[in-house]
């Protein structure tokens, strides 16, 4: 079974590989939509949680694999900690 085939049969969606080799995919979660990043074995490193699928699927084909995705996601957490993000209400 490859990598990706693992990581899929774990939940997450259309993972693939970013431009500079990260692991990336899509989770859903309770509330939102979360771009995860440096997925391995063991989970990811890190998540960019979007209000919305669409947003957070536009995040994951454009995401380069370093820094910040586009878009309005909500909040960051993972390695570094957490923070807010652009698509952040009644902040």
């Amino acid at each position: 079974m490859t990598f990706k085939e693992e990581m899929e049969e774990e939940g997450y969606i259309s993972v693939t590989q970013a431009k500079n080799g990260v692991w990336v995919a899509l989770m859903s979660f309770m509330y939102t939509y979360s771009l995860c990043v440096g997925l391995d074995s063991s989970g990811y490193k890190g998540r960019y949680c979007y209000e919305y699928f669409t947003d957070a699927m536009i995040a994951l084909l454009r995401y380069s694999g370093e820094g910040d995705p586009e878009g309005p996601w909500i909040k960051y957490k993972g390695e570094g900690g957490e923070r807010l993000g652009p698509g952040a209400k009644g902040v």
